[in-house]
């Protein structure tokens, strides 16, 4: 107590003028809010003794016509450190007129590394890169500097609105530290009317501390989804760990243990490393009458879509097309192709972002909860029965986290539906799934990264000035993005981003780094394409040399595309596919022989389109033909000419659905990139064929910029 005192020598010494303090000085007020998000017992306990304030007035804040008046010693104005009174303030007037979307939310919390650097603010003339939760930056030869931002972000559940409600430099981050911002927080959401019904968190160990802090169980045997806040009141939060963490760590759990035992099904990672690995296969078929080669048998190669996610129904359904081929390496993997299968259906559960989705991918709805929670069932069932080589039960061992992630995640789910979507005059009749992982704060962090300028952590400084400046154009209308850096990007592409690491190309990468190779520098002449039961290969057979040159150049288009693809949709639909394996027509393309891979029907066709436009207007002279408004008015005439064409990409109309409903989606994007690339390539001649195609990378050329693709 006299350490204290000795501090803080603005307390009374009288004990009855204690609790009449009217003001407190920045080194009390900084000593409260550090006290109490670190160590709430031994707040409560100074309480006895100090005059220290009532934690609710940490963060309560009173707006009254309009005017803030700020009591909330963790908020400020400007996107200084702590809570944002604007977002509050904007958030509370739109409870107020009574918009429904905005009376319940999701809560999600991330860190974002920053650089130790200690700095002078001209503005301020104050050092900064200190400690800073919101109530002033430390001041003190001890102060120590901070190491990480800590950002928190409301979502809407059953509307697309996003909202950052501000952030906190820490040095270090504890669950503990995490869990009291986070209770913080709803009490200032709970404050403004708006009731908090979920908590998102990374499937770290920082983020299962955090969940334990908050009173969550994850015992499969009795899961505890929910926590009460505040304490002993009847209002109950769920808790939910990133989806994409969570992959992560069960694609980290089969590729340890290599293989997984249950019941009498073997997973196996080798088989996913064959497929990813996969180089040309060659395959054998039986000539078609049509051929005139009697007797013989066609040959063709097929290649493998890097695009593709581990944990899809494109890769169950290559791997059982490629066991019916009869591949060595793809016998018994009847496991396999289960466990990837039900790993696709619980990660479409959890990416519903819209009432225009297909399948498992919608929205929690009552109609579909049955199905859900079937599969729910079945994936509890499977998890704790898989075992490793050595008999343990995986869901006990040490490589557990991700197992568990996904059966809290599904019982925290049933709760929300059980509690605000089947009864009657409950809030919502749907849920957007997606808002349960950390997809829509991972778009703002990705904004916020470019604002910063760098790719490596930025300093206070330059973090507070990206935040400001992003704060600043921040909208919390319905499916709004933020305009700084990623204002292009949707959810469906920050999702696809995410799952970078989780695709086959990362497996390539990992088992066979140097799969890079070059293509053909000029050219190949097309004597005839292989498969003759495909309108394409009919259309294209013993043609001019002029047209099969157009195919081959539409083919290195495919190919150039392809290296910079996530979508794996949108990557299958640039290449012909093979009508025997319609299903697995995503992961697995056909490439000619000692060529390039046969673009698709609709790739070819816009191709064509462009040849034409560039055979009509393209003659002048060289030097106004590296002009950009040249490229630009030719662009525009192959779009013209595309108006009123039949639908191109027939397999992509469902995959319209998948993001959000605007002009600029992945099929128009897509169009407007294979133009872009043959022009670019055509206008430049054949020097510039010597592309250089790297699984899951750009592709390069020589003495030009290589074509970049912001789709998904």
């Amino acid at each position: 107590m006299s350490l204290l005192q000795a501090q803080f020598s603005d307390l009374p010494c009288e004990l009855h003028s204690w609790r009449q303090m009217a003001e407190y000085s920045p080194e009390m007020r900084q000593f409260a809010c550090v006290l109490h998000l670190y160590h709430i017992k031994a707040y409560d306990y100074l309480r006895r003794i100090f005059p220290l304030p009532h934690p609710y007035s940490l963060t309560k804040q009173v707006f009254i016509c309009s005017f803030i008046l700020n009591s909330s010693w963790l908020s400020n104005n400007e996107a200084a450190a702590g809570f944002s009174n604007n977002i509050f303030l904007r958030l509370q007037e739109k409870v107020e007129r009574g918009e429904q979307a905005y009376r319940y939310c999701a809560l999600m919390v991330q860190d974002m590394s920053l650089q130790k650097q200690r700095e002078w603010d001209l503005q301020t003339q104050r050092l900064t890169g200190f400690v800073d939760l919101g109530a002033g930056v430390l001041d003190a030869d001890e102060a120590p500097l901070a190491s990480e931002a800590i950002i928190l972000m409301a979502v809407g559940i059953s509307s697309p609105w996003t909202a950052p409600l501000g952030y906190f430099f820490v040095n270090s981050t504890t669950g503990h530290l995490l869990a009291q911002l986070l209770r913080q927080t709803i009490n200032k959401l709970n404050n403004i009317g708006i009731t908090v019904l979920s908590v998102t968190s990374g499937a770290t160990a920082r983020g299962a501390e955090t969940a334990r802090a908050l009173g969550i169980r994850t015992d499969p045997e009795r899961i505890q989804c929910t926590f009460q806040h505040p304490p002993g009141s009847a209002h109950s939060i769920t808790y939910f760990f990133d989806i994409c963490h969570a992959l992560q760590l069960i694609r980290n759990a089969l590729q340890w243990f290599q293989k997984i035992e249950c019941l009498s099904d073997t997973v196996w990672w080798q088989h996913v490393v064959d497929l990813a690995v996969l180089q040309e296969q060659r395959v054998l078929e039986p000539c078609s009458p049509k051929s005139g080669r009697p007797g013989s048998e066609e040959s063709y190669h097929l290649k493998v879509n890097l695009a593709t996610l581990l944990f899809s129904e494109g890769v169950a359904d290559a791997l059982e097309h490629l066991q019916e081929l009869g591949l060595a390496s793809f016998q018994n993997c009847s496991g396999t192709v289960k466990f990837v299968r039900l790993m696709s259906s619980l990660c479409d559960i959890f990416h519903g972002r819209g009432p225009y989705r297909r399948g498992t991918e919608v929205p929690l709805l009552a109609g579909n909860y049955t199905k859900i929670s079937h599969l729910f069932n079945e994936a509890k069932s499977f998890f704790v029965t898989l075992t490793d080589s050595t008999g343990r039960y995986i869901i006990k061992s040490k490589r557990k986290l991700g197992f568990l992630s996904f059966l809290l995640n599904a019982e925290s789910l049933k709760w929300l539906y059980a509690n605000y979507v089947c009864p009657e005059g409950t809030p919502s009749h749907h849920l957007l799934t997606y808002a349960f992982s950390l997809d829509p704060l991972e778009l703002f962090l990705g904004a916020l990264q470019q604002a910063c300028g760098s790719s490596g952590s930025p300093t206070c400084t330059v973090f507070q000035a990206a935040y400001h400046k992003l704060l600043a154009s921040c909208s919390l209308a319905p499916g709004s993005r933020h305009s700084s850096g990623s204002g292009s990007m949707s959810s469906l592409d920050i999702a696809l981003s995410r799952r970078r690491d989780l695709t086959l190309g990362s497996v390539r990468a990992q088992y066979n780094p140097a799969c890079g190779r070059m293509l053909a520098t000029e050219h190949p002449y097309c004597a005839g394409l292989l498969l003759h039961s495909s309108a394409l290969s009919n259309a294209l057979t013993d043609l001019s040399l002029h047209v099969q040159s157009v195919t081959c150049t539409a083919g290195f288009v495919a190919e150039q595309l392809a290296s910079d693809l996530q979508c794996e949709a949108c990557l299958a639909s640039l290449f012909e596919s093979d009508e025997s394996r319609v299903r697995c027509g995503s992961v697995l393309y056909i490439k000619k022989l000692g060529g390039v891979s046969l673009p698709s029907a609709s790739v070819y066709h816009i191709t064509s389109i462009s040849e034409q436009v560039l055979n009509r207007y393209g003659k002048v002279g060289d030097d106004n033909k590296t002009s950009k408004l040249w490229h630009l008015s030719l662009e525009q005439k192959v779009f013209q000419e595309l108006l009123g064409e039949s639908p191109f990409f027939p397999t992509l109309t469902n995959h319209l659905f998948d993001g959000e409903l605007c002009v600029n989606n992945h099929y128009t994007i897509l169009v407007k990139e294979i133009t872009r690339c043959y022009l670019n390539i055509r206008t430049n001649h054949a020097k510039h064929l010597t592309l250089k195609y790297h699984c899951g990378r750009k592709a390069q050329t020589e003495g030009k910029t290589s074509v970049s693709i912001t789709t998904g």
